[in-house]
């Protein structure tokens, strides 16, 4: 019988009402079945193990997701799929440094939460959660994942994981993957789009449980000052920025500010250039803007997410690889989060 493991962190799904405060507090996620019972319709084997401490998805960090990581790794044998429910906050930072922590996965890692906790009359996530199991479980014809890959469901739609970004807080579609289609839509039945699924690897699961957070975001605004910017400069052990810039890919042309990245980037700081647009890419040299970036060595971040190009950085930094060996692969697509 195929095998599921609900891995529980934290997050809105998995509250219940108090009956007598009516304030929300965590369920025991052994009971499940009695919030959903539903799930007794699957023809397959549900277990479950949930966080000491239930986190919000706010207080999310490297370290959290090493530990997912390793549960995923010590059980992978033991089952057939897992699904992570996670808040939806941080939902595709989670997502996505997972797709770069397990290297040639062959089973599904499907995150999901919801808008509403799951004791909610109107709740989304009992949909969510129910959907969500059931693309863990789904294989071909010849007894393979269909889905082997980290990625998030929410609201009717599958999506990669590193190619999401939570876009909405108010509305039960909180989710998009602006550069990248969707992986499959649940409606009556569920549509998978084979083509943009990864392929089943064939090699074993490897599982990369370092991760360097001294990285830094500088995002640019119209009027962005010297002293801002210069900030940056004094912090120590500063191994990489990401330059969260306009359009695609453009910075000022100041002689100030492209003296001080090429200042940092003297100083063996990667400079990554991902554009705050949630559609397109960045073009380094398509406009002046961005050319001088290029010139003075500044990275193209393609169409990657912010997300994505985060946790991408940490990935690459904590595998303790030259910087040369770092830039070459920050250009190259690892799990499908650039399109190439």
């Amino acid at each position: 019988m195929t095998k599921i493991l609900l891995i529980y962190t934290g997050g809105t799904i998995g509250m219940v009402q108090d009956a007598k405060t009516g304030t929300l507090r965590p369920f025991n996620f052994k009971q499940l079945t009695k919030q959903v019972p539903e799930l007794h319709r699957f023809q397959l084997e549900l277990h479950s193990v949930s966080f000491k401490k239930p986190i919000d998805s706010s207080n999310m960090n490297p370290q959290v997701w090493v530990h997912l990581a390793q549960i995923i790794e010590k059980n992978y044998t033991l089952y057939d799929g897992f699904v992570i429910l996670h808040g939806s906050d941080t939902m595709a930072y989670t997502a996505s440094a997972l797709s770069f922590m397990l290297e040639n996965l062959s089973k599904p890692v499907i995150l999901t939460g919801s808008q509403l906790p799951i004791g909610i009359i109107r709740t989304d996530g009992k949909e969510n959660l129910i959907t969500a199991i059931e693309i863990a479980a789904a294989k071909n014809k010849r007894g393979k994942a269909l889905v082997p890959e980290v990625a998030v469901y929410f609201e009717y739609e599958l999506y990669r994981g590193n190619r999401t970004l939570k876009y909405n807080s108010e509305h039960f579609d909180a989710f998009k993957s602006p550069n990248y289609p969707v992986l499959a839509e649940a409606g009556v039945d569920i549509t998978y789009n084979d083509n943009y699924i990864a392929k089943c690897s064939t090699k074993k699961l490897r599982v990369h449980k370092h991760l360097d957070n001294d990285i830094a975001v500088l995002p640019l605004f119209p009027g962005i000052s010297k002293k801002i910017t210069e900030s940056y400069l004094q912090i120590k052990g500063l191994k990489a920025l990401i330059l969260y810039s306009f359009g695609a890919g453009n910075a000022p042309t100041e002689p100030w500010f492209l003296s001080l990245l090429e200042h940092l980037i003297k100083q063996n700081v990667i400079v990554y250039n991902v554009t705050q647009c949630l559609v397109g890419r960045v073009i380094q040299g398509k406009y002046q803007t961005s050319a001088a970036l290029k010139k003075i060595g500044v990275l193209s971040g393609e169409d990657s997410t912010l997300e994505a190009a985060v946790t991408k950085l940490m990935f690459l930094l904590g595998e303790n690889k030259s910087q040369a060996q770092i830039k070459k692969l920050l250009s190259k697509n690892l799990r499908g989060e650039i399109s190439v």
